[in-house]
């Protein structure tokens, strides 16, 4: 298999940038920005990864301002996307990739996917023609490489890369904690992937955060491994010791994130059959203490019509489930949560937020248990 990527693994994940004001996702600290890029490229880290919809819609607005005019177009690589909600016929296509060209201000994308490709989506990109449609601009010299990133079963995977052999790579979401998931189908998705001789790009490794904080017990037992390493640093070796992962994107929100992934990353060490068996260990004790597996993606949030902040709102459930919590302080952040955001009971049950969440998540139900804990 020629290998399409960069050599090293670690992708930069442009979907949770550091913000100024912390209540408004467009507010993209660039300055910090330019910092955390600089800081990449000199480790030898080339690539980045936005989407027409991050940031809401900002996210390729701030590829441009840092990195597009600061950096010569060698020295990295850049990954978009194109989604279903976004485009209702063929015309559509070209209007998003066209806009995606003048936002980020490159000439060609280095990769371009088709995506959050899942049972419910994927019909609408065959009768739009995407993946011909995106062959083409392969063709033309607009897009280097093409893929997709997925959300559904094995066994549609399994279909999709039988019925189109020309992509040429494929994007997972893949942390340990999923590893086994029959929702998610990590580890069967991998295998479909190694099946059809597709490299992998892996998003979600730290799922969403998720695995940056986990449970007492669990962090024991990884510090137990190695006192140095940071608890996120373990996720994302996970997913970057499999063979067949060729790149892994990590979602860094701040300097000191960004200080600590090229800390391990630059000298990649896969795991060992013992590390291995703990984090396996670790994800049966994580897993046992998760009610809602948010990932805290935000797909859900800009088209609320009662604007609720979902993503923070779950997060904030599954503190308050745990041993111990402190309820008051809880119902108290809830509040101050509240003040930028509708309450969890204010939802009208539209179901847009539902149609979007790639984790297929019954939000509306999960808020109603949100409202009777917090509110």
């Amino acid at each position: 298999m020629e290998n399409i990527f960069p050599e090293k693994k670690l992708g930069f994940g442009l979907m949770r940038l550091p913000l100024l004001d912390a209540t408004d996702d467009k507010t993209i600290d660039i300055e910090q920005v330019k910092t955390m890029v600089d800081m990449f490229l000199e480790k030898g880290f080339t690539y980045f990864d936005t989407a027409w919809m991050y940031h809401s819609f900002q996210s390729e607005n701030a590829v441009k301002e840092a990195l597009v005019n600061r950096i010569p177009r060698d020295r990295y690589t850049l990954a978009t996307k194109l989604h279903s909600a976004f485009i209702e016929t063929k015309e559509d296509r070209d209007k998003v990739f066209e806009e995606q060209l003048k936002k980020t201000g490159v000439e060609y994308f280095d990769y371009y996917l088709i995506h959050d490709i899942e049972a419910d989506s994927i019909q609408k990109y065959e009768d739009l023609e995407a993946f011909q449609w995106l062959a083409e601009k392969k063709r033309q010299g607009l897009v280097k490489h093409m893929g997709f990133s997925f959300h559904a079963t094995a066994d549609l995977l399994d279909e999709i890369l039988t019925r189109h052999p020309e992509v040429e790579f494929v994007q997972l979401q893949i942390n340990y904690l999923d590893w086994e998931s029959e929702r998610i189908q990590s580890r069967k998705n991998y295998e479909v992937c190694v099946k059809h001789n597709k490299p992998v790009i892996v998003m979600e490794p730290v799922k969403g955060g998720t695995l940056a904080k986990v449970p007492k017990q669990a962090e024991k037992m990884l510090k137990n491994l190695d006192e140095a390493l940071s608890i996120p640093s373990w996720a994302i070796r996970f997913v970057a010791s499999l063979p067949n992962v060729k790149m892994v994107l990590s979602g860094m929100s701040n300097i000191a994130q960004m200080q600590d992934n090229l800390s391990y990353m630059e000298d990649f060490k896969p795991l060992n059959e013992l590390e291995i068996q703990t984090i396996h260990t670790v994800a049966d004790v994580i897993n046992s203490g998760i009610t809602i597996p948010c990932t805290g993606c935000a797909y859900c949030t800009p088209g609320c019509p009662m604007e609720i902040q979902i993503p923070k709102y779950f997060a904030l459930y599954n503190k308050d489930r745990r041993e111990g919590a402190d309820h008051s302080a809880n119902r108290e952040e809830y509040q101050q949560i509240h003040k930028t955001s509708g309450l969890a009971s204010e939802c009208v049950g539209c179901g847009q937020c539902e149609g979007i969440c790639p984790q297929k998540l019954p939000i509306i139900e999960n808020l109603r248990s949100v409202a009777d804990a917090l509110e």
